[in-house]
């Protein structure tokens, strides 16, 4: 009998000792549901926006050299285009379903320091000549007409 209250016992202790130094789990900052200015699948949404900032950064901190020719010059125009294409097309969407709610909210959204990162580091590519607005689509040259309207290139990097 005083086996099975060993084994008893040393089960309790490794479970305590399981949930006293277990890592605690990842939390995220709860994304409202239903809310007036998005939908229900909005946590995607902001997961997606996480990832393309992630990857507009990466796209614009490759080395300058890469960016003129061959597969290095494909991926940082695509890397550009798909950046700012999402972040106009929901500009545009949001207000469209969801009225100033949804404008107001997707205006928040897409103005974190990540963002206004891009948006300058994108204006010096243009200014030095790494891209031209006829390199993006439609879509995302709009928002990079407004973005870059006062700069002036200096340089023909990619020329």
């Amino acid at each position: 009998m005083s086996r099975i209250w060993f084994v008893v016992w040393a089960v309790v202790i490794w479970q305590i000792a399981a949930w006293a130094f277990a890592p605690e789990p990842e939390t995220r900052p709860p994304v409202p549901i239903n809310s007036p200015g998005y939908g229900t699948n909005e946590r995607y949404s902001v997961d997606g926006r996480v990832r393309q900032r992630e990857s507009a950064i990466a796209t614009l901190e490759r080395p300058y050299g890469a960016r003129c020719t061959g597969e290095g010059r494909k991926q940082f125009i695509s890397g550009l285009d798909e950046y700012y294409y999402q972040r106009q097309n929901q500009m545009e969407r949001y207000p469209e379903t969801f009225g100033k709610p949804g404008a107001d909210y997707i205006a928040t959204q897409w103005s974190t320091g990540e963002d206004r990162r891009i948006e300058r580091l994108t204006q010096e590519a243009y200014a030095q000549g790494y891209f031209t607005l006829a390199d993006l689509n439609s879509v995302a040259r709009k928002m990079v007409e407004t973005l870059v309207r006062n700069e002036r290139v200096t340089a023909k990097a990619c020329g």
